[in-house]
């Protein structure tokens, strides 16, 4: 049956029996009894009824499923089916409250900023990450004009302009960003910033790397094609100038195989393809070569001492071979005559430790850092004196980082440098 019918139907019942009880009572007790009697339920039938619409103002005000007042008669029904709409309201909105609640949690979880503004670029949302970018603060924030925040003259430039199909490359907080700025419904933007700051390092760390390793094979090639130039030209040469001739070209040839060598092995550590072999290393053997290699390179200018306390080690022989060697070569190559070189291999709490330490010429703090850096030198012209290829200590990264280990290095100029390489204790052979 419909709703209006059965409304009508109630009240029409109500209001008979209230009539039908008025004539009864007029009948026994007098007319005007019936009639006081009929107009009293009358009014405490509207009453009720004026009862039951204040009680759903009130609901009205603050409505809750939880708070329906009861009703009766009709109002049954009515309150019945206010609640059962309710019900509905309240599981819509829990609903999108989850999925508001998933949606900020997924753009928490985005490497990229995000800012959600409204059509006159006042904050609305942003993630940590665009806090992090821009330096927002959403709790401080919010509310406030971006353009009020971000201070840049290009990003102020970017908004006036309008041109959001191309992105904005943006120097902020000595970071480098990539900001988009994508309109969505009608009262709605979101910004979204993408941090380039390492992609860029390493694009010029290979765009160095590319520009240095042409230089290093460059210099070489033009000795070389120099002197077969002079040789092809002047076929009477001087036996002792063609002599010297050769024997420059053969330094230059031997140092640039050495260079060509170096890049191959740095590649081949650099590769995933290629998995640590896990060997017993026989170190206090591999020292004592090491320290045999170190003397004759020496010649006898340096004071080299080699004391051993450490345990035998499991990995790459070759690859451990290649680090040590690196560390105890530069030590010998950047210490002047009747200088000392000390090298330890000691037990430690936290693992086996290996300490090469020199009284060489030093390194100030500034370049510490990027000492294992592809062919970065502190000081170009005594690289060269010296016939490194700039690639050693880059080696010994990468050998370290495949065998777990770490380089640490302290440094004084003037009074020496000391690389210590901290092996994990898992790398132990008992």
């Amino acid at each position: 049956m419909r709703p209006h019918l059965v409304f009508w139907i109630s009240a029409l019942v109500r209001i008979l029996l209230i009539l039908s009880g008025a004539a009864v009572c007029g009948y026994f007790w007098g007319m005007k009894v019936g009639l006081a009697l009929g107009l009293i339920g009358m009014l405490g039938l509207v009453v009720m009824q004026l009862q039951y619409l204040l009680s759903l103002s009130d609901w009205l005000d603050n409505p809750s499923s939880a708070r329906l007042p009861d009703g009766w008669g009709a109002w049954t029904e009515i309150f019945s089916r206010l609640y059962k709409l309710r019900r509905g309201d309240e599981k819509n909105q829990a609903e999108l409250a989850e999925w508001l609640a998933r949606f900020r949690q997924a753009m928490t979880l985005l490497p990229d900023g995000v800012v959600i503004m409204d059509d006159v670029m006042f904050l609305e949302w942003c993630n940590p990450i665009a806090e992090h970018h821009l330096g927002l603060d959403l709790k401080r924030d919010k509310g406030m004009r971006v353009t009020n925040l971000v201070r840049t003259p290009e990003f102020i430039d970017y908004i006036i302009l309008g041109r959001y199909e191309t992105p904005l490359t943006l120097s902020f907080r000595d970071r480098k960003l990539i900001v988009h700025i994508i309109p969505f419904e009608n009262r709605r933007q979101i910004l979204v910033t993408h941090d380039v700051t390492e992609s860029e390092r390493i694009d010029m760390m290979r765009r160095d790397f590319i520009a240095n390793a042409s230089h290093e094979l460059r210099t070489p090639l033009t000795v070389i094609n120099g002197f077969l130039e002079i040789a092809s030209l002047q076929p009477d040469l001087e036996v002792s100038i063609r002599s010297s001739h050769l024997k420059l070209m053969v330094e230059q040839g031997v140092r640039m195989q050495r260079l060509v060598e170096d890049m191959l092995t740095l590649s081949r550590l650099e590769s995933a393809e290629f998995q640590v072999r896990c060997e017993r290393i026989d170190m206090h053997a591999m020292l004592r070569h090491i320290l045999a290699e170190g003397q004759a390179l020496s010649a006898g200018k340096h004071k080299i001492v080699l004391e051993l306390d450490g345990p035998d080690l499991q990995g790459s022989p070759d690859e451990i071979r290649s680090a040590i060697s690196n560390l105890v070569t530069n030590a010998i190559r950047y210490t002047p005559e009747e200088g000392q070189i000390k090298i330890v291999w000691k037990s430690g709490a936290q693992g086996p430790k290996l300490v090469v330490q020199d009284s060489g010429i030093g390194i100030s703090a500034e370049h510490i850092s990027r000492l294992t850096e592809r062919f970065y030198r502190v000081d170009k012209s005594r690289s060269r004196e010296t016939q490194g290829t700039g690639l050693g200590l880059a080696i010994v990264k990468h050998v370290l980082l495949r065998h777990n280990a770490q380089l640490l290095i302290e440094s004084t100029p003037g009074v020496g440098s000391k690389f210590c390489v901290q092996f994990p204790v898992s790398r132990i052979v008992e």
